[in-house]
């Protein structure tokens, strides 16, 4: 490409050329072209933790002043990411926020475009009705709120809780395709059964119900309880123990959360999967493309990230963004939660990932 003569740029008529440009909404790429097409991937946002010992007590504070109920929705507090101006996104591309919802309060029913989750790092005594089916939360449980389902919130308990929420509002927000809908005041569904409808109807393992085999573009599992999720990757290690290839990496065991009518991830712009690290064990530094997000379920550790190692515990929530390289070192038995925007990543074809040699 025709490099100009940086000599020229104080040309009168080098000056009027780029005023009318501007008069008439116009950008020449030949002096922004670092910016929109660097070398590598330069993500706004940065590595950031955030401390599961400052979040929930913010959350308990926000749940004695601010009510739940029509008009604010959710007492949903999102992480913002230093690196992007202000704005409550965790990454360009995902939102995370913890929820908390008080004793005997109820979330009222509403549906978006978006599609969202929750992950439950502790407590139980919540149902999340989704599309008028009963969900129990508890300890351990992913649970899915695909895009357009409407869904609340209610606890039956006399002791608060709060979970981790993910969405794709800031995809869903660039790309000017949001919906949101009101819903009932209350929920449609206030029963408080161990096992959602979904769960009995497509929650056996290897079995599919003949009644649905469309594939559909969210999974119709509304919750992957923490009892399977724990079995899998204790068996994984205990295959490891006996010499078979069941894990990642010597120590690291890991489970992707799937779609079983199509075999690929829950939702068609979130990945999710659960990653157990023995004591002592440590992941390969590696760069991808695409942002993920970490909860330390249990344990402790370190996450380096671009050179830096933050020390992380249960609770704590970890940013990775796009190309930053990265590492986990387990210090206990170390259970992580991750989401991910791989699915757009991965069907735009713009993935790409480096892993290092030498650790």
């Amino acid at each position: 490409m025709h490099t100009p003569d940086p000599s020229l740029d104080d040309a009168p008529e080098l000056k009027q050329l780029y005023t009318d440009f501007e008069a008439e909404h116009l950008n020449p790429l030949w002096t922004q072209l670092g910016d929109l097409m660097p070398m590598t991937p330069t993500s706004r946002a940065v590595p950031f933790v955030w401390k599961w010992s400052t979040l929930y007590p913010l959350a308990q504070r926000a749940g004695d002043l601010v009510p739940v109920g029509r008009g604010g929705e959710r007492r949903a507090i999102a992480l913002a990411n230093p690196g992007l101006d202000g704005v409550p996104y965790v990454t360009p591309t995902l939102w995370a926020a913890i929820q908390y919802l008080g004793p005997k309060e109820v979330a009222p029913e509403h549906r978006h475009a978006q599609n969202a989750f929750r992950f439950v790092v502790e407590g139980q005594g919540v149902w999340t009705v989704v599309n008028g089916d009963p969900v129990a939360m508890r300890r351990g449980d992913f649970l899915l709120t695909p895009g357009w389902h409407f869904h609340g919130h209610h606890n039956e308990t006399d002791q608060p809780m709060a979970w981790i929420d993910g969405l794709d509002i800031p995809f869903v927000h660039y790309t000017d395709t949001g919906f949101f809908e009101f819903g009932s005041e209350n929920v449609t569904d206030d029963s408080t059964p161990d096992v959602s409808r979904s769960e009995r109807l497509w929650a056996h393992p290897g079995l599919r119900p003949l009644v649905g085999l469309d594939a559909k573009t969210s999974s119709p599992i509304a919750a992957y309880r923490w009892e399977h999720t724990d079995a899998a990757l204790r068996e994984q290690l205990q295959l490891e123990d006996e010499g078979y290839a069941a894990t990642t990496e010597p120590g690291h065991a890991a489970v992707r959360y799937t779609n079983p009518t199509t075999g690929g991830d829950v939702m068609p712009t979130i990945r999710a999967e659960f990653h157990r690290l023995r004591a002592g064990a440590r992941t390969r530094p590696r760069r991808d493309v695409g942002s993920t997000v970490y909860q330390v379920f249990d344990g402790e550790g370190r996450f380096v990230l671009g050179g830096e190692a933050r020390t992380v515990s249960t609770g704590d929530m970890i940013v990775v963004p796009s190309w930053t390289e990265w590492s986990i070192e387990a210090d206990t038995e170390f259970d992580l939660f991750a989401f991910s925007d791989a699915p757009i990543v991965e069907r735009l074809h713009f993935d790409r990932t480096f892993i290092s040699e030498g650790a």
